[in-house]
């Protein structure tokens, strides 16, 4: 009997995944003797290519499903657990079953329903998955927070959305136990129609409107972000299907790793690096970047495109994301998953021991990560600790990683982009929504190795767009305004540093002010202060440069999923090397003015959603804590009083003027100080401060702090009549004549001037 092609031995191994051996797939061809050697060398080459993965005796498809898919419910069983089978398998073999574990608010599915899952992996006998029920496809009710109101009939429920008029009323047997006053999130229960009320159903209890639950929920509607899709939009991520490979280049060979926060739940950027093999380029790497092809899924002028556009970007809180895209998408098909085929659009950068780059190349490919990674346990496997998931790939791709970050950072450092150190708050939430506890994120190489690629490849998108004269959106930083760099000039000042005058400002210019308040007391004063300095960065078709990172030409590339910029830069590309007719329309080209602007409003809407949202949740944190006191610096100066930065949660608070002492405060803007007419107290940016908590309000975000002492003298107050019990120390009559001094000189040397 002749030897099976390939086709038809990868057709058996699928129809027949219980016998998968080399001895059942022999016997099924009636294949024996020494054909039996061409055999195996035929099953070696499907492995090496990626079509079969050799498990134990037997050949099996080594794909698996995407955290977030289709599936198709198959019924329960005769113990009534439900189980679903996945409607997009790229696997050769039998598609892997999955066990399906409703939640209390879950509405009721039936054999045949389609369903958006989250997946998890499980080791289990009977099924490879779990899932949760994210929502039905083909439906997309619609959703409300409000208030509820307790009715003799069930209730109502107030929406807190001003925009939206109508109450909606809810069954007693759908409010899910609400009490009366209650914040509750529910979902639309029955048809639409013109007359009474519209029909809900409590899917969610926040409980107390105040609540630390609530507070993400109430800053999305109080800033307009929108956070649901309209119908057609989730119509048409639900209908979107895998990209085939067609015209790509194959890549899935390659080991490309995502590496992300533990918690992240889509991946829309893949990399590997390897040694340069160019006998020019000795010491030299390659480094590849791959990011999601999520111009494959949004094409222009599509129900998802306009909603894309219309939310400009992603917004993350503490306890949730707004998406800019529909789950089917930011979840599953533009998701770089583990061991899951992903269109991307590749970029292949070619740089030297010194970090140059030296050439790059973009192409439109498919991938398969080989593992989905996270910082701390990528850093720790650099440290000498790698776990099972990334031992087997130190050689491979973790230590090449870093090699080429190695020599990026040489580059960098010759670039001396601005180099600011300020930790970035991480509020830790328990399932109930209370805050646990508010910590600064670990900053890891790992972080610094992604951000650098990232820049890299964002700077390749850009300088390949303009070198093919293709419009697009560059992300633009311009330089700090004259006044800006006086008052960063005086805050050095005032902490015994100095900023340099009469020179064109370079970003090595405030380095030189950042390393030398290093390891200071000064030193987050300073770095607030050098970013309060900056102007916001912003998108526009044209490029002014970005001044922060040191870069000629800066364009956003490496997050479509989250940014729209991104995937404008994205479909230029596709036009500029005619890879499809996904590209920029001329239609787009003609509103990139507006877009660049809306764009950069929305992404300004979500970064104040999202601060307010923090302060709110750190006001709650700080509740429970009236009258502790605290340790913290001076960060800003104003005519109603004092804002201090506390050390423990980074928390903002205010101590107003009648928390300072009981004694007139002068409020000098050009040196930003206060000074007591009583006792000639000298209050400046940067002093250490111990205050009481007063007051801390969750609705808020208020904080509020009386001043116990000033660089760690107590602070003793007037008495009565405003006369200074003690007459002041000589040292404040000191600081209070140098102060004076120092205002009179420069009245006398801007006459002179």
């Amino acid at each position: 009997m002749p030897m099976p092609s390939r086709e038809e031995v990868l057709e058996w191994i699928s129809e027949n995944p219980t016998l998968t051996s080399k001895r059942d797939i022999a016997k099924a061809f009636g294949i024996k003797g020494a054909a039996r050697i061409d055999l195996k060398r035929l099953l070696k080459e499907l492995e090496a290519e990626g079509h079969l993965q050799k498990r134990r005796k037997t050949y099996r498809d080594p794909d698996k499903l995407p955290p977030v898919s289709v599936l198709q419910i198959a019924g329960p069983n005769e113990d009534g657990d439900l189980f679903a089978r996945p409607l997009e398998w790229h696997g050769e073999g039998e598609a892997p079953t999955v066990l399906v574990i409703p939640r209390a608010s879950d509405p009721a599915l039936g054999q045949g329903d389609r369903i958006l899952g989250r997946l998890t992996e499980v080791a289990d006998e009977g099924y490879q998955y779990e899932a949760r029920l994210i929502r039905r496809i083909g439906t997309n009710p619609r959703r409300v927070l409000g208030v509820f109101r307790k009715t003799a009939e069930g209730g109502r429920i107030v929406p807190i959305d001003k925009g939206d008029g109508k109450d909606w009323s809810v069954a007693s047997d759908q409010s899910a136990g609400a009490k009366d006053g209650e914040l509750v999130e529910a979902e639309q229960s029955g048809p639409r129609g013109r007359l009474g009320l519209p029909r809900a159903r409590i899917v969610g209890r926040l409980g107390d409107p105040s609540a630390p639950k609530s507070v993400s929920l109430i800053a999305i509607h109080q800033h307009g972000i929108p956070d649901t899709f309209p119908d057609e939009v989730v119509s048409e991520a639900d209908k979107a299907k895998p990209a085939p490979l067609g015209a790509r280049e194959d890549l899935r060979d390659m080991p490309f790793v995502t590496i992300d926060p533990a918690d992240a739940r889509d991946h829309d950027d893949a990399c590997w690096a390897h040694a340069d093999d160019d006998p020019q380029n000795a010491g030299g790497h390659v480094l590849w970047v791959a990011i999601a092809d999520v111009a494959q899924y949004v094409t222009p002028d599509t129900a998802l495109d306009r909603e894309a556009r219309k939310r400009g970007n992603s917004s993350y809180f503490p306890d949730r994301v707004v998406p800019m895209l529909p789950d089917r998408l930011s979840g599953d098909l533009c998701s770089l998953h583990e061991g899951v085929p992903r269109a991307v659009i590749a970029l292949r950068i070619q740089i030297d021991a010194d970090g140059k780059k030296i050439g790059h190349r973009f192409c439109r490919a498919m991938i398969r990560s080989v593992a989905s990674l996270n910082y701390g346990e990528v850093q720790q496997a650099q440290d000498g600790h790698p776990n099972e998931r990334c031992a087997t790939l130190m050689d491979s791709v973790i230590t090449p990683l870093y090699a080429a970050y190695a020599a990026l950072t040489k580059a960098r450092e010759a670039r001396q982009p601005l180099a600011l150190d300020l930790p970035e708050r991480k509020i830790e939430l328990s399932d109930k929504g209370d805050v646990l506890s508010v910590n600064f994120r670990d900053r890891f190489d790992a972080h610094k190795l992604i951000e650098e690629f990232m820049v890299l490849a964002n700077v390749c998108a850009a300088e390949t767009l303009i070198a093919k004269n293709s419009p697009l959106l560059f992300r633009v930083h311009e330089e700090p305004s004259p006044e800006k760099l006086n008052a960063l000039r005086d805050t050095a000042q005032a902490s015994g540093l100095t900023l340099a005058k009469g020179q064109v400002l370079q970003t090595r210019h405030l380095n030189q002010l950042l390393d030398a308040a290093a390891g200071t007391e000064q030193a987050e004063l300073i770095n607030l202060s050098t970013l309060r300095s900056m102007t916001q960065a912003y998108y526009a078709p044209q490029n002014f440069g970005h001044f922060g990172l040191a870069l000629r030409a800066y364009a956003h590339f490496t997050s479509p999923i989250r940014r729209y910029a991104d995937l404008i830069v994205h479909r230029a590309l596709i036009t500029a090397h005619g890879w499809g007719e996904d590209g920029l329309t001329p239609e787009t080209i003609e509103r990139l003015e507006n877009t660049a602007t809306h764009i950069s409003d929305t992404e300004r809407r979500s970064m104040l959603a999202e601060r307010d949202t923090t302060d709110r949740y750190l006001a709650a944190y700080m509740s429970e804590r009236i009258g502790n006191e605290f340790s913290g610096r001076i960060s800003g100066i104003a005519r109603f009083g004092v804002f201090v930065k506390l050390d423990e949660t980074g928390a903002d608070g205010l101590i107003p003027m009648r928390e300072l002492g009981r004694e007139y405060f002068h409020f000098d803007a050009e040196t930003n100080t206060l000074t007591g007419s009583d006792t000639g107290i000298v209050i400046g940016l940067g002093q250490r401060v111990t205050a009481r908590l007063t007051e801390a309000a969750p609705v808020t975000g208020g904080i509020a702090l009386e001043l116990i002492s000033l660089d760690g003298e107590v602070v003793k107050r007037a008495g009565r009549g405003g006369k200074n019990r003690r007459g002041g120390p000589p040292r404040r009559k000191a600081a209070k004549a140098k102060h004076k001094a120092a205002k009179t000189k420069r009245k006398v040397t801007r006459r002179r001037s």
